[in-house]
């Protein structure tokens, strides 16, 4: 490890860095679902951007067309004018994408990141409805600024606007309480008494399955039932992807097996393919009529690299095929992780998540920090989330071969050996 390299960082960079705390190397090379350091260490990634890069690093034909694309002088920077790599991936989404799942959606481009997307979306339907409040969930997280943070649940990022965060009630998250109570009934009696303090909202946003927030997955039925509750008191529902679609939890969309037709959708991370910055906001048609032009904008709205990449990224979409091989691979990594608790009693595990968004959740303090530790160490990148960081969650590519998701799941298996080892040896008597 090159400590000088990283003391540039220590010194220069701003204390709110943070996995650069986790992974202490100077990484200098990434393909697929590998990375290398500057000392020639390999690791596997299951990390994958934090949901940015579903395909992997440096995915080639993504490569190929980006540089063929720079090299030819194609526009970098055009705000949102027309340019043939904005109007290469409409026409290309619209037809893989939309088309066959017979949606129907405007398409916003609010600006690089998730919480770009998420400030377009709460402003709209407030718009719209002409209301304030909008209904959050419990564990929800939803973006880093004010009118994103307002809706996320985590405490110590909440802290950090330095502000009041206003006009968003938090409602229970489907299981949260962790009995067999609906908590959508629990929702609904606040909306149906005068005397619940909760007005009727302009929205209601959740994630489908909750990434910062443990790796939560609502129930379809669940889903179902709040979308009901929506159209029934004339709230409009917001589904923030920008994690869990684009086929990480095994269809583009993970709303699709529930069969609800969000009113928008906000996504970002890896619908660029290729790791650019690029958000997507999905709007009812109706709805997008509200906007004036320019009401919403941002000067990198307009990212050519990422339409590039991004329409390239598409043709895996092309064929069904590669949507039932992210399904079957997501069955090796339930079953790998279920076997991983059978046999592990010690980490006292329970499965969260679905689809390539997998992880287990540990009753014992600070294990899965441990396993994430000890997984670096053995070579496999990989975080925790969770209010506690309880969960260590996986987010290999959804394009990984079926020889690099054994290997990383080994390593897996092996952090967990690590971890419980370094937990009996702290429970060694002293002088024994």
């Amino acid at each position: 490890m090159n400590n000088e390299k990283l003391n540039v960082i220590e010194e220069l960079e701003s204390s709110v860095r943070s996995y650069v705390r986790s992974f202490p190397t100077v990484f200098t090379k990434a393909r697929g679902h590998k990375m290398w350091d500057e000392n020639g260490k390999e690791y596997i990634d299951f990390f994958s951007g934090a949901g940015a890069l579903n395909y992997g690093h440096n995915e080639p034909n993504m490569k190929k067309r980006l540089v063929e694309y720079i090299l030819d002088d194609g526009i970098t920077h055009s705000l949102d004018m027309a340019s043939d790599a904005k109007v290469e991936f409409l026409e290309k989404f619209n037809d893989v994408i939309l088309k066959p799942r017979e949606m129907n959606y405007k398409v916003m481009f609010p600006g690089p990141t998730g919480t770009n997307s998420v400030e377009s979306a709460l402003k709209i339907a407030r718009k719209a409805t002409g209301r304030t409040d909008v209904i959050s969930f419990t564990n929800g997280f939803h973006g880093m600024t004010i009118g994103s943070l307002s809706v996320t649940g985590n405490s110590m990022k909440r802290q950090g606007a330095g502000i009041p965060l206003q006009y968003s009630p938090t409602m229970p998250y489907d299981d949260f309480v962790g009995s067999e109570d609906d908590t959508l009934d629990y929702l609904e009696r606040f909306l149906e008494d005068n005397g619940s303090g909760v007005s009727i909202p302009a929205a209601m946003i959740f994630e489908t399955v909750q990434g910062e927030g443990g790796i939560n997955a609502a129930r379809f039925e669940w889903m179902k039932k709040l979308s009901d509750i929506c159209e029934r008191w004339g709230i409009l529902l917001i589904v923030d992807d920008v994690q869990a679609g684009v086929g990480r939890t095994g269809t583009f969309f993970s709303f699709e097996p529930a069969g609800i037709k969000p009113d928008i959708v906000c996504l970002s991370k890896s619908i660029g393919g290729y790791g650019s910055p690029f958000a997507l906001t999905l709007i009812d048609p109706k709805l997008d009529e509200l906007w004036v032009p320019g009401e919403h904008n941002g000067t990198f709205r307009g990212n050519n690299h990422a339409f590039v990449t991004a329409a390239e990224s598409l043709k895996y979409w092309e064929d069904p095929k590669f949507e039932k091989s992210i399904q079957t691979k997501s069955e090796l990594i339930t079953k790998r992780l279920e076997k991983l608790i059978q046999d592990y009693p010690a980490m006292k595990g329970h499965l969260k998540g679905r689809g390539f968004m997998q992880g287990v959740s540990s009753d014992v303090d600070g294990f899965s920090e441990k396993v994430a530790e000890k997984a670096f160490c053995h070579g496999l990148i990989m975080e925790t989330a969770g209010g506690h960081d309880e969960v260590f969650k996986l987010f290999p590519p959804i394009n990984i071969d079926e020889e690099g998701l054994t290997a990383g799941l080994d390593l897996i298996e092996k952090a967990v050996q690590s971890a419980i080892t370094a937990m009996e040896l702290d429970k060694t008597p002293v002088g024994q």
